[in-house]
């Protein structure tokens, strides 16, 4: 299928909703308590599908960005980087949490997913101040930018708590688990701030 094809067949509102759908499942996983009531292999199995929707909307974003040499295209390609490294290290979580010499096997690919979605918030920020200016907080697309890139901030900070030590403990298990949970609640507040837009384009067409 063509580039314009794919554009053709994919919508912002899929790719916010998918967003939605994605940050609900981290969301719902780090939130305080679950991982101590459902244990934490349910919890990260909630993230490892989480990390799909991510890559699902991540990729539509990456197709509905245009020019393919513009700062917008690259925030979008740099974070669909960071989401399959999420599918990397969430799925490397569900096998590894029982094996405490192996969950440092995980911790690489998180921090890298998370760096790359720092860049990419950068970029986006980049992007936003072009099109709308410096400070528009009036504007949805200004919202979502600055709201995504604490999102971003907070799960750079969930990196952080999250390294493992060689013997398998975690550097700072509440704060992995704080910065995931108020960084997955910021995308879905970014996602939901573009949805009504995305919402009002179908209805007029």
């Amino acid at each position: 299928m063509g580039t314009s094809r794919l554009r053709s067949a994919v919508t912002l509102t899929h790719q916010c909703w998918l967003f939605v759908i994605g940050s609900a499942f981290f969301a719902a996983a780090t939130a305080p308590g679950v991982a101590a009531v459902a244990g934490p292999g349910a919890a990260n199995a909630l993230c490892f599908v989480g990390s799909w929707f991510f890559t699902s909307a991540a990729w539509i974003q990456l197709v509905l960005s245009q020019p393919e040499d513009s700062t917008e295209w690259r925030s979008a390609a740099v974070q669909f980087g960071g989401t399959v490294l999420f599918n990397v290290s969430t799925g490397a979580a569900v096998w590894a949490h029982e094996v405490m010499a192996e969950r440092r096997l995980v911790w690489a690919p998180d921090a890298t997913g998370s760096l790359a979605f720092l860049v990419s918030a950068v970029l986006g920020i980049v992007a936003v101040t072009a099109s709308v200016g410096p400070w528009r907080p009036a504007s949805r697309d200004w919202q979502a930018g600055w709201v995504n890139m604490v999102g971003c901030v907070a799960f750079a900070a969930s990196a952080v708590g999250a390294f493992v030590y060689r013997t398998g403990s975690v550097a700072d298990e509440a704060l992995a688990n704080l910065g995931t949970f108020l960084g997955a609640l910021c995308f879905l507040a970014a996602a939901l701030l573009v949805l009504p837009r995305a919402a009002a384009v179908t209805a007029s067409g």
